[in-house]
């Protein structure tokens, strides 16, 4: 069972002191604009889109901005990102999905500027913001970040989390400052995590609650309260996420089952996990055969293989460090299904 842990400072007694220039509301709806590539941040873009079409809804989706197309699947044909695809799906006009190499063009900020927002939110956009974006939405940039600030800033805040063995994790929702995920906390929403979980649905379900935690948030935002009650993160206690990188995917049976079990659960989705076996038949050279890694767990029982793979009911077993041993439940062999 997931257990779930909320925070939020906006329950506390709000007053009216509002992002716009103006100082009091008018019947004008408050721009935002949201940037994100992959398909997490589809899922907070969906929340986003429908909680803009709401009869009470004060803010209207201004702009969307995203990763230009990118070259995917056998045809190499170049396709939009998942959030670019998504939103035309939702019927979002084209000329306001922003596709830009680098946030930082002189023809994307005009552009930007011209729109006006009070809010950008982000959500694994996957660009560098320059201080020139930074200073364009009159309250600021808000993101979504799947780690419990200040642990795990970075690229790879699940991975790194699942790789470490974290117990604990959770989503925050903060505001964007020049320093790498170092902004104040508006809220975060705390989560359980299970031993058997993976990367990709570990994400999946940290954005999802993450998009949810925006919209309760975004009144707050929109009327500068969050800003006001935001909570300063305590950089002695910041630990890092860096990306993952494919050289990384090669598992070592010389860890603990546990460490390498993890790592099999963190890399999940990408890059994956390898490792090579020797096969060895009678009368004939051994064969040396590259495996993906998928599913894992640590064996429970007592291991009596050796220094050998075993085979025992259904499963391959490895031996690991220290007397331990690792079922493998699920394998790739190179260009056919996963079995």
């Amino acid at each position: 069972m997931h257990m779930m842990q909320f925070y939020s400072p906006s329950s506390l007694l709000r007053f009216c002191c509002y992002c716009g220039s103006a100082g009091l509301e008018t019947a004008r709806k408050k721009q935002l604009v949201f940037l994100g590539s992959p398909p997490v941040a589809a899922s907070v873009l969906d929340k986003l889109f429908h909680a803009s079409r709401a009869p009470d809804s004060t803010f209207e989706l201004a702009a969307i901005v995203t990763q230009p197309p990118s070259a995917r699947h056998r045809g190499k044909k170049l396709m939009p990102s998942p959030v670019a695809q998504h939103a035309l799906d939702l019927g979002f006009p084209n000329n306001l999905i922003f596709t830009p190499e680098r946030a930082g063009e002189e023809k994307f900020l005009s552009d930007l500027r011209a729109i006006k927002p009070e809010l950008c939110v982000t959500a694994a956009y996957g660009n560098i913001l320059p201080n020139k974006f930074l200073e364009i939405p009159q309250c600021g940039i808000v993101n979504i970040h799947p780690s419990l600030l200040p642990l795990y800033r970075g690229a790879a805040p699940v991975q790194r989390a699942l790789q470490d063995d974290a117990k604990e994790t959770g989503v925050s929702l903060v505001y964007t400052v020049r320093a790498l995920d170092a902004g104040p906390i508006i809220a975060f929403e705390k989560f359980q995590v299970d031993d058997c979980i993976k990367a990709p649905e570990l994400l999946s379900i940290l954005f999802d609650r993450g998009g949810k935690l925006l919209i309760q948030e975004l009144t707050s935002i929109f009327d500068g309260f969050a800003r006001l009650t935001a909570l300063e993160q305590d950089d002695s206690r910041a630990t890092l996420a860096p990306k993952l990188r494919v050289e990384e995917s090669w598992l070592s049976f010389d860890e603990d089952a546990l460490v390498v079990h993890n790592k099999v659960r963190a890399f999940a989705g990408w890059p994956g996990t390898r490792t090579k076996v020797q096969i060895v038949h009678d009368n004939e050279p051994p064969q040396i055969l590259e495996l993906k890694i998928i599913t894992t767990k640590v064996y429970n029982n007592q291991f009596q293989g050796g220094g050998n793979v075993t085979f025992e009911g259904g499963v391959l077993i490895f031996p690991c460090a220290h007397g331990s041993a690792l079922e493998v439940l699920e394998v790739q062999l190179p260009g056919k299904k996963a079995e």
